[in-house]
């Protein structure tokens, strides 16, 4: 496993290589994305926390997933094509990775090694929706579903882990990240 977030080689949603490391001093927030989901209305959401606090060092960071029920089953150009129509989405975009089970990236591995457990919850209708279908993580390390977030600090530390139905304009989002960009 890499020694930071930073070193782990990911590729943007156009198909070029990068790293995080074009993120270093800033706040990130990274969050499994996916098109056909019912929390798909969070890039809303997103797009304005990107656009309220990028001035301030926030960088939201979507990494497409098609990992929980088949819900981003497009390619790079269809999802990229998407977000930027649907939702007027700016913020960075990467090419669609694994989150979870044995071809998980790098990247989610780091992120959850640092952070193993959900620092904030939803409501817990999700994963009683989950539980219900037989469709919950087989552990609470586990990605639990599309838009979970990680809050990685100035420093590439993982500072919180937030559950996918904790929506961008939370009172609790919003105040992990502007704790963070105090930092």
């Amino acid at each position: 496993m890499a020694g930071t977030v930073y070193d782990i080689p990911v590729k943007k949603i156009d198909g070029s290589d990068a790293t995080l490391r074009d993120y270093a001093g800033k706040v990130m927030l990274i969050v499994n994305v996916a098109s056909k989901c019912g929390l798909t209305k969070q890039y809303e959401g997103l797009e304005k926390l990107h656009e309220d606090y990028a001035a301030k060092g926030l960088a939201v960071l979507g990494f497409p997933a098609n990992d929980f029920a088949g819900q981003e089953p497009g390619t790079e150009a269809e999802i990229a094509d998407f977000c930027s129509a649907t939702y007027g989405v700016k913020f960075p975009m990467f090419s669609k990775i694994t989150v979870k089970g044995d071809g998980k990236h790098a990247l989610y591995k780091q992120l959850i090694s640092e952070r193993p457990s959900r620092d904030v919850s939803g409501d817990g209708n999700l994963k009683k929706i989950l539980d219900s279908k037989g469709l919950a993580a087989p552990t609470e390390q586990d990605v639990m579903w599309n838009f979970e977030k990680f809050l990685v600090d100035r420093s590439g530390k993982v500072v919180a882990r937030i559950a996918p139905d904790v929506a961008p304009d939370s009172s609790e989002l919003i105040s992990r990240v502007e704790s963070a960009l105090a930092s």
